[in-house]
Formats: structure tokens, C-alpha cells, sequence
């Protein structure tokens, strides 16, 4: 059994997440093998809020180069939740937008 913790790995920072905070919605990387219902009921165990659905994608690694070596970055999934209306903001974000 997998905790809330094992399935919400990190949030994502970046610009394009960080526009979407206004509208609920809220990105997060999550463990490779999690679905939207575990996802779901680890957001809304963790931050305590109501979640209205789970958009999820895969993001492939790149290739990297230092020098003469070739490789590539981690592959990983990420997760863009999207709270109800009547919903409270999760608070980690506060601020930041």
C-alpha cells in the first residue's frame, strides 16, 4: 500500500504552471506508476482540499551531453490537479503567483 507521500512526489514550479494557480489548478511530479483515483485521494489527504479532476501526462527524458558523454535525463509523470469551485486553495502555493 502506497502512502500519500510514495504517490505525490515534488510540485512543479515553473511559468506555465504557476499561470494556471488562479484557475485551481495545481501540477505536481507523481511516482510513474500512480493512477488519477490515487492521485486524486492523495491531494485531497495531503492538502486537505476537494479535488474536481486529474489531468495526467508522461514526460519523456532528453538527451544530455556533458563532453564526450551522451545521456539522457529521467523519464517522469506528471499530474495537473484541478480543485473544485467551493475548494480552498492548497497553501504551499500561496504567494508564489
Amino acid at each position: 500500500m502506497k502512502t500519500a507521500q510514495d504517490i505525490i512526489l515534488k510540485p512543479v514550479i515553473t511559468e506555465k504552471s504557476m499561470d494556471g494557480l488562479q484557475a485551481g489548478k495545481y501540477t505536481f511530479k507523481v511516482a510513474k506508476d500512480a493512477t488519477k483515483p490515487e492521485i486524486k485521494k492523495a491531494v485531497e489527504k495531503l492538502f486537505g482540499v476537494e479535488v474536481d479532476k486529474v489531468t495526467t501526462m508522461n514526460v519523456s527524458g532528453k538527451a544530455k551531453r556533458l563532453g564526450r558523454y551522451e545521456g539522457m535525463t529521467a523519464s517522469w509523470k506528471k499530474a495537473i490537479v484541478t480543485l473544485t469551485e467551493d475548494s480552498k486553495a492548497i497553501e504551499f502555493f500561496e504567494g508564489m503567483y
